[in-house]
């Protein structure tokens, strides 16, 4: 059961990523159509920021942490290692990144202030850094 488990726990997680890669790259283009005074780029973009986030985004993340819960029941001893913990913990940031996105698709659908594209581009690096330290802590096990 356990191989099964972690396949599909593994097809989310790169699901998840895929969107959280994706949407705050939408951000960018949608910020300077913005800035450029497109009005049916922002439309556009509007239509697939949410798409994306409710369409995959949202039932990406649910397996993930779902998945993984279970794979945590399979397998016990991984709550006596540390790595886990910290694997853990980059997991909630990322939960945390996720529901950021959330706020910011917000303000773009209400018209509301939102930050310069530059911004979004530094933003866009954040599920990067966390996906290295995940899987370095998940195939390392420093500690």
């Amino acid at each position: 059961m356990y191989p099964w488990v972690l396949s599909f726990h593994l097809i989310a997680i790169v699901a998840w990523f895929a969107a959280l890669f994706y949407l705050p790259r939408l951000f960018v283009y949608h910020a300077y159509a913005l800035e450029e005074g497109d009005e049916t780029g922002c439309q556009r973009f509007q239509v697939m920021e949410r798409k994306l986030y409710r369409g995959i985004m949202v039932p990406a993340m649910v397996c993930v942490v779902v998945l993984g819960l279970w794979l945590v029941v399979l397998n016990p001893s991984v709550l006596q290692q540390g790595w886990f913990y910290t694997k853990a913990a980059l997991v909630v940031v990322l939960i945390g990144f996720h529901h950021m996105c959330l706020a910011h698709l917000k303000r773009f659908a209400n018209g509301g202030k939102t930050r310069r594209h530059v911004f979004y581009r530094f933003f866009n690096e954040v599920p990067t850094l966390v996906l290295v330290a995940v899987v370095i802590l998940t195939v390392v096990k420093p500690f």
